[in-house]
């Protein structure tokens, strides 16, 4: 039958129901981190800098203390912590970043708060190195010398890789390093512009031996692990920039719906160039397949036409670009207009006159279009009478003329403009006109209840202008005020049966709106203009929106409602009322606010109380008042106890706070949702005041959910959960309560908490831990610290919280030693290293403690696990006891201290130690031998 244990406080003082005084703490937060670092350390101001290079994954961890337990939040300066780290925080412990890029580094904050004084908050710099590969670029300039005959021509190696930290670069030509001196046809050095960015390698006056294979070398020192890299570039009489030919026409005209293929080739170049395509609008379309030179375009369509790019790129001189255009050919948008006769002043259609019909197309391309006129489905010619001409100057391209002079009543008709590209495979648009006595310019009216028009926030408004007339022209709406924007957010909006309508108008739709005719589609006249009044109301807004009050039976209470805006602003009345009761009303006349004072809460008078403070708008404002018990907390800080006292059985010391426990009557019991178990409460509960309950009877591993109510005369109030599982004994320190360790009262001085990153070895050089057990600078560990003024031999000792062993008959009483294996790590590094020693004290021996390890002097800087296995037969705690040394450079450390059920799995190869030890009489010679003791000798 397996034995199970689990931890007990050290100090057995708090029983069922026994209550601790102050455990509010405000938040402290510090950052640790584990994962790929290359370097961890600290700048001016305390700044701490986290380098990690391209591709890893960085892991911070925000620890923290405080009662109630502390939110965090992770949040960032600049770039980003995750894709959408801009825009939102992370609310964990843990800040986890797979294969960070260099774009995500920056500066990160944690903050805690739990409510209790000022937010805790801590931040780490994180830097993110990179090296890319190299790009080398070869420019030449040719100057013209005095004689004729003789020319120079120099060439320029240019050498860039990005990186961080700043790269270095260095030359060879062949297998030779070329340096500053080395050859003087040869020139290196940094452009001012582009300083710590750029090698220059400067080639003067070629010579043949210059043509070479060169290399650039880009350094980071090794920093983060990241090696060299180098590009090669073969100079030779032949290097050439790139030269390009376009196998296509320009521009190329084609129908929707048509593959289009691209063809450019490399004319020239050393090295052969790169081809790729670009397109001047935006991205090449996903559509679009990509083969060397040779560009398709699948099913092309009017959106993706533009101009197109070949560019061809071999690093030697400027890149080579040509282009071609592609227009895909369509029609829109087909428009009319009627102009009546413009010598005198007519704004209709008159027998006599003249008459002119206006028809726009939106043409592509606009040389292709071609216009054609019909009258009742005849063609239509120009004549003398019937005046056709294209592309009237005085308007955008794209528009067609039919003047009718002397208008005739034979002339009356349905006349029909056809637009057309010559080319064709594109349908055409044709667009019907209609001349008779019945046509006749247009009004505008707005309906008598139309405006001013008022209506409700939210509600959906439609504003109206009454438009006579034949043709109907296009109404344009915009606002009175030219500057402010529609609700669709332009300037002016279109409407073909003159309404505008406004879905969930609000409170800036307030105004006065312009409703005019357009020439579009009507007659080309001036224009008739109507305006519309908008009063857009709203409520009063009171504050606050919403409000829970907590109270007690018997005690006074005020609620206030105060109004902060309103339209309109005369406020008509309040009112307050309790459920659907009327308590009072009255009149803000002269006040902005309104109070309701309860002398003496009574249990009718829990409920929801409304405050109304209305306009034509309306309003409503509730509060709530409930005598429902605040939630607690559960306390977090200490390490979880867990106990057992019979096989298969744990138990668990439940810890809680109540939150605001004075705001409501007393609390008189907590029901334990994991038994329906209720626990009475003697006493008013004071703020901050800890309460402990045993949950026994608990079966291993198994977790447990418990829920947690308090109870008044009201009633329930709020729960709280919070989820307990079995758990073996690890601390590795990195709380501020370490786990429950305490410091033996008996020592000459005490073991101390510390990181590497935090602790002052200036005075005590070459000894102690320069990280913790798992390589980490911000990590924390348990060292005593030799320097002055601890003498030789002085003792601290470090005890363990307390284990109970479980009785393994069910009679209560243990018939064998259980086995349970101890282990931890140690670090005992310097010159005067004293010794360590661990030691089982058990409850029921008044006894010395028994010895089960001890080691003693340097054992290099590293960290070594120990394993040992004990067999106590009652309550027991380990001693971990530190000696000083005759020197400061002694200092020994301890991390991740284990007990683990059972025999130890996996121990350290044996080990073998000698020390001396004894008193003045004389020393005995002790060696350490697969972790036991034996005396050996007397001198």
């Amino acid at each position: 039958m397996g034995l199970v244990f689990g931890l007990l406080w050290l100090f057995n003082i708090f029983l069922e129901g026994i209550h601790c005084q102050g455990v509010y703490a405000p938040p402290t937060v510090r950052i640790i981190h584990s994962g790929h670092a290359c370097n961890v350390e600290e700048e001016r101001y305390t700044e701490r800098v986290y380098t990690i290079r391209e591709g890893e994954t960085l892991e911070l961890a925000c620890l923290v203390s405080g009662h109630p337990r502390p939110q965090i939040r992770w949040t960032k300066t600049a770039g980003s912590a995750s894709d959408r780290f801009q825009d939102s925080s992370v609310f964990n412990e843990t800040l986890r970043i797979t294969r960070i890029q260099r774009l995500q580094g920056g500066r990160y904050y944690c903050k805690a708060e739990n409510g209790l004084g000022s937010p805790a908050i801590k931040s780490i710099r994180v830097d993110v190195y990179y090296l890319d590969d190299p790009i080398v670029t070869v420019h030449q300039s040719i100057g013209e010398a005095k004689e004729q005959f003789y020319y120079e021509r120099t060439v320029f190696l240019r050498c860039m890789a990005n990186s961080n930290p700043p790269v270095r670069y260095s030359w060879r030509r062949g297998q030779e390093f070329l340096s500053q001196g080395s050859d003087k046809g040869v020139e290196i050095y940094e452009p001012f512009f582009t300083q710590g960015e750029t090698k220059i390698l400067k080639l003067k006056n070629l010579r043949p031996q210059d043509y070479a294979n060169y290399s650039c070398i880009a350094s980071v020192r090794n920093v983060c692990g990241i090696a060299n890299k180098n590009v090669l570039f073969k100079l030779s009489n032949k290097t050439a920039s790139p030269t390009i030919k376009l196998l296509v026409e320009d521009p190329i005209v084609v129908n929707p719906g048509q593959t289009v293929t691209l063809v450019c080739v490399t004319s020239g170049g050393d090295p052969t160039p790169t081809l790729t395509w670009v397109h001047s609008a935006d991205e090449l379309p996903k559509k679009s397949v990509l083969n060397g030179g040779t560009l398709t375009l699948p099913a092309i369509s009017i959106e993706e036409a533009g101009v197109y790019s070949c560019v061809a790129s071999n690093n030697v001189g400027n890149p080579a670009k040509k282009s071609t255009t592609i227009v895909v050919r369509g029609l829109k948008k087909g428009r009319f207009w009627i102009t009546p006769d413009p010598y005198h002043n007519d704004d209709n259609i008159q027998i006599g006159r003249e008459v002119k019909i206006s028809c726009q197309v939106e043409a592509t391309p606009p040389e292709e279009l071609l216009f054609s006129w019909l009258k009742n489905g005849r063609s239509l010619r120009s004549s003398e009478r019937m005046v056709i001409t294209h592309t009237d100057p005085e308007v955008q391209p794209g528009t067609t003329n039919l003047d009718i002079i002397d208008l005739k009543f034979t002339d009356f008709g349905t006349y029909t403009c056809v637009a057309v590209l010559k080319n064709g495979g594109i349908p055409e648009i044709s667009i019907d006109v209609n001349i008779s006595s019945t046509t006749v310019p247009p009004e505008l009216t707005v309906p008598r209840d139309k405006s001013p028009l008022v209506v409700q926030e939210g509600d959906t408004v439609e504003l109206q202008c009454l438009v006579s007339g034949k043709p109907k022209p296009i109404i344009l709406w915009s606002r009175a005020d030219k500057e402010v924007p529609m609700p669709d957010g332009g300037l002016q909006t279109e409407s073909y049966d003159g309404a505008l309508r406004i879905v969930n108008v609000s409170r800036e739709m307030t105004g006065t709106y312009r409703c005019a005719t357009s020439q579009y589609n009507g007659f080309n006249v001036k224009p008739r203009e109507a305006l519309v009044e908008l009063t857009v109301q709203y409520p009063p807004a009171v504050e606050p929106l919403f409000t829970e009050i907590r109270q007690g039976l018997g005690r006074a209470f005020t609620l206030n409602c105060r109004m902060l805006r309103a339209h309109p602003s005369k406020v008509l009345k309040y009112e307050w009322k309790l459920g659907t009761r009327l308590l009072t009303m009255g009149q803000l006349d002269q006040r902005d606010e309104t109070d309701y004072h309860v002398r003496a809460l009574n249990r009718e008078g829990y409920g929801e109380y409304t405050c109304e403070v209305t306009n034509e708008a309306g309003s409503a404002f509730i509060f709530f008042v409930t005598g429902r018990a605040y939630a607690p907390e559960f306390y977090y800080d200490t390490y979880s106890a867990l106990w057992q006292n019979r096989p298969r059985v744990y138990g668990f010391k439940l810890q809680w706070t109540q939150q605001n426990p004075l705001s409501v009557d007393r609390i008189v019991a907590y029901r334990l949702g994991i038994k329906q178990q209720e626990i009475p409460m003697e006493g008013a509960i004071a703020k901050g005041e800890l309460i402990t309950h045993n949950l026994t009877e608990l079966i291993k591993p198994e977790a447990y959910l418990v829920r947690l109510t308090p109870i008044t005369r009201f009633g329930e109030g709020d729960s709280t959960d919070r989820t307990i599982r079995y758990s073996e004994f690890q601390c590795s320190f990195e709380d501020e309560a370490v786990c429950m360790f305490t410091q033996d009262k008996t020592d000459d001085f005490d073991w101390t908490r510390h990181s590497a990153a935090t602790r002052d070895t200036k005075y005590t050089p070459n000894t102690g831990p320069s990280s913790d057990r798992v390589g980490s600078k911000q990590g924390f560990y348990m060292y005593i610290e030799t320097s002055r003024p601890r003498l030789e031999g002085e003792k601290a000792r470090l005890l363990t919280p307390t284990f109970n062993v479980a009785p393994k008959s069910p009679y209560g009483t243990v018939t064998s030693s259980p086995t349970y294996c101890f282990g931890f790590y140690y670090h005992m590094y310097g010159k005067h290293i004293g010794a360590l020693n661990a030691y089982l004290r058990q409850k029921a021996q008044s006894g010395a403690d028994s010895s089960v390890w001890t080691l003693v002097g340097n054992q290099g800087d590293r960290w070594k696990q120990a394993k040992v296995n004990i067999h106590p037969t009652a309550s027991f705690q380990l001693v971990l006891e530190g000696i000083r040394g005759p020197g400061i450079e002694g200092d020994i450390a301890i991390d991740d201290v284990t007990i683990e059920e059972g025999e130890c799995k996996d121990p350290p190869p044996n080990s073998k130690c000698f020390f001396w030890g004894g008193g003045r009489g004389g020393h005995d010679l002790y060696i350490i031998r697969n972790q036991s003791i034996m005396k050996r000798q007397a001198l």
